[in-house]
């Protein structure tokens, strides 16, 4: 028997933006599939008359608290008060600190947003991400050498996502479009520095998603192939054969989210180098 879906208040606290936060509270939440998170996000919270109201909303809305606060007046004000409130509450960054300062044997700083200071870092990865955004699908192929990961396969198969998320990794990253019996450009084929990645998936996934594709296209666009199960598995084959001919790696984003999709060409790296 199908259990009911339950629903539950999840607070997230930050000092800075949350994405930390965001992402381990998803990734906890999602183990509980009868589960669904009602998520409340308090970003930039540095002051004791910010952190007030945000402790009023979680005592009129009840649930999990997760912080990530580096100071420990606040820190203390939330544990003390959600003590007192009956809510449960984890520092999500102070067993790692602990961790940090145990081997280091140094003491943190203890800065909000240190890690998005504008250093060199920082403009690494806008620097990728503007090169991603200027080479996606085939555009600006000449200087490809510059590219750290070229990825290449046929329509719909999540190239540009993957792109800007590795770009945003301070990766950067081009894409290529296999198109079923046009020559890929002699730049990709011959370039040296870059690793070079074939994306593929199931037909059958390709055609569900260029259906979805097709709801926003204009009105006069046909193409009874662009969606054809058949026609798509000879794209396919052709983007395999193509790939096995260069001898690039091929990862199939059937099942794959677009993070394990860049894990997957990461992992990929250190065999290139």
């Amino acid at each position: 028997m199908t259990k009911s879906l339950s629903y539950f208040h999840l607070h997230l606290i930050s000092d800075a933006t949350g994405e930390t936060l965001i992402a381990a509270g998803r990734a906890a939440a999602a183990q509980y599939t009868n589960a669904r998170a009602i998520e409340h996000m308090y970003p930039l919270i540095r002051t004791e008359k910010q952190l007030s109201k945000v402790l009023e909303g979680i005592d009129a809305e009840p649930g999990i608290v997760l912080y990530t606060v580096v100071d420990q007046k606040l820190a203390a004000m939330i544990d003390q008060s959600c003590a007192a409130m009956g809510v449960p509450c984890v520092s999500v960054l102070e067993p790692v600190l602990a961790t940090f300062q145990s081997y280091l044997g140094l003491a943190a700083h203890r800065r909000a947003s240190a890690q998005h200071v504008l250093n060199t870092d920082y403009f690494r990865r806008i620097d990728a991400l503007n090169f991603t955004m200027e080479h996606d699908d085939g555009l600006l192929p000449p200087d490809i050498e510059e590219a750290d990961i070229v990825l290449v396969g046929i329509s719909r198969t999540s190239k540009t996502p993957t792109s800007i998320y590795l770009a945003n990794r301070g990766i950067k990253t081009a894409n290529v479009p296999i198109v079923n019996g046009v020559p890929i450009p002699d730049e990709v084929i011959n370039a040296k520095k870059p690793l070079i990645v074939g994306l593929i998936a199931t037909a059958e996934r390709i055609s569900q998603v260029r259906q979805h594709r097709l709801l926003g296209t204009v009105a006069d666009f046909h193409n009874e192939f662009y969606t054809d199960r058949a026609a798509i598995a000879e794209e396919l084959t052709y983007a395999r054969n193509l790939c096995a001919r260069h001898g690039w790696p091929v990862i199939d984003v059937s099942r794959r989210s677009i993070e394990e999709t860049a894990a997957a060409i990461l992992a990929l790296r250190p065999r290139n180098r």
